[in-house]
C-alpha cells in the first residue's frame, strides 16, 4: 500500500486486509460491509482506514468478515461480522456487527490469536485454549456443536504453543511437537486418518517435530524441524504440495522443500519462506496467487502439473 511504510504485521480475510503498524495502531483496507475495517462505517475502501479507539495492538487477525487485535494489556478487540458471536463480546445473530472494535469477554491473559471463517480462538499464557463464534462442526473444541457468543474452552489442551484457525477447523502446536486439530473434517483436514468431525481435539498423526502450524479453508500443513513441510486435507488444487490432486486425512510431505522457515495458507492454496529468503507457492493459481506469472494450478516445483 502506497501509504503504509510502517508495517509489522498484515492479515487478510476473504476480502479485505489490515496491517498492524509501528505506533501499534491498525489500518484496513476492502470489503467494509460487515464493518470489518472498523472504522465506523459500513462502507468498502479501496484505500487505508484507520481502525478506530486502538493505540496498543500486538498482534492482528482476519477471519471472513470480521478481524480481532491483540492488545498490551493481553486483552482483545474485535469488530465486523458477529452473526455467529465471532467478536466475543456477548452477542449474536441480526444487527449485532460492530463496525468499531469490541471486547472479547473474559480474557485477559492471550499471547497469540487467530480466526476461522466465522470462528475466533486465542491461546492463553497457561498453554489453554478459549474460541468463540460458529460451532456447527466443532471448531470450538468444547465437546460440543453449539455456538458461542463469548469464549469456551478448549478441552484437553494444557501445553499449547501455537494455534491456527481454518475455515471451519482449529489446529494447535503443542510442547512436544504434535499437533491436535478439531472441527469440521470433510476432507481429512484435522489430519488423524479419518473424515469424521470432531468437536474435541484429535492428533495429527505421524508428526513429532513441528515448529509452525497453518490451516488454509479445509486443509492444513506443518513445518517440521528438519525445515520441511507436511500437509493434509483437501488437496483438488495440489495445495497439499505432494504432486498430486489426491485429498489425505494424512500427513503428506510437500515435495522438493528442505529448507523452510516459516509457513501459511490461503484458502486453496499454500507457501513457504525458505532460507535463502525466496518464497515457494503450490496449489490453486486461478488469481495468480502463486506468484509466477501463471494462471494455473502449480502443484510444487520438482512436480509436473
Amino acid at each position: 500500500m502506497g501509504d503504509i511504510t510502517d508495517a509489522t504485521a498484515i492479515t487478510t480475510g476473504s476480502r479485505h486486509s489490515c496491517a498492524l503498524r509501528q505506533n501499534e495502531t491498525i489500518t484496513c483496507w476492502g470489503r467494509n460491509w460487515r464493518g470489518q475495517l472498523g472504522n465506523g462505517t459500513d462502507t468498502d475502501s479501496s484505500t487505508t482506514v484507520e481502525v478506530g479507539d486502538i493505540t496498543d495492538a500486538t498482534a492482528i487477525t482476519a477471519g471472513d468478515d470480521h478481524s480481532c487485535a491483540l492488545r498490551q494489556n493481553e486483552t482483545i478487540a474485535c469488530w465486523g461480522n458477529n452473526w455467529n458471536g465471532q467478536l466475543g463480546n456477548g452477542q449474536s445473530g441480526e444487527d449485532t456487527d460492530s463496525y468499531v472494535p469490541v471486547r472479547v469477554l473474559g480474557i485477559t491473559d492471550t499471547t497469540a490469536i487467530t480466526a476461522g471463517y466465522s470462528h475466533s480462538c486465542a491461546l492463553r499464557q497457561n498453554g489453554t485454549i478459549t474460541c468463540w463464534g460458529n460451532n456447527g462442526y466443532g471448531q470450538l473444541g468444547d465437546g460440543t456443536d453449539i455456538s458461542s457468543s463469548v469464549p469456551v474452552e478448549v478441552v484437553g489442551i494444557t501445553d499449547a504453543t501455537a494455534i491456527t484457525a481454518g475455515g471451519w477447523h482449529s489446529c494447535a502446536l503443542r510442547q512436544n511437537g504434535t499437533i491436535a486439530c478439531w472441527g469440521n473434517n470433510g476432507s481429512g483436514q484435522l489430519g488423524n486418518g479419518t473424515d469424521t468431525d470432531s468437536s474435541v481435539p484429535v492428533e495429527v498423526g505421524s508428526i513429532t517435530d513441528a515448529t509452525a502450524i497453518t490451516a488454509g479453508y479445509d486443509h492444513s500443513c506443518a513445518l517440521r524441524q528438519n525445515g520441511t513441510i507436511a500437509c493434509w486435507g483437501y488437496n483438488r488444487y495440489g495445495q497439499l504440495g505432494n504432486g498430486t490432486d489426491i485429498s489425505s486425512s494424512v500427513p503428506v510431505e510437500v515435495g522438493d522443500i528442505t529448507d523452510a522457515t516459516a509457513i501459511t495458507a490461503g484458502d486453496d492454496h499454500s507457501c513457504a519462506l525458505r532460507q535463502n529468503e525466496t518464497i515457494t507457492c503450490w496449489g490453486n493459481n486461478e488469481y495468480g496467487q502463486l506468484g509466477n506469472g501463471v494462471w494455473l494450478p502449480q502443484f510444487v516445483v520438482g512436480f509436473g502439473g
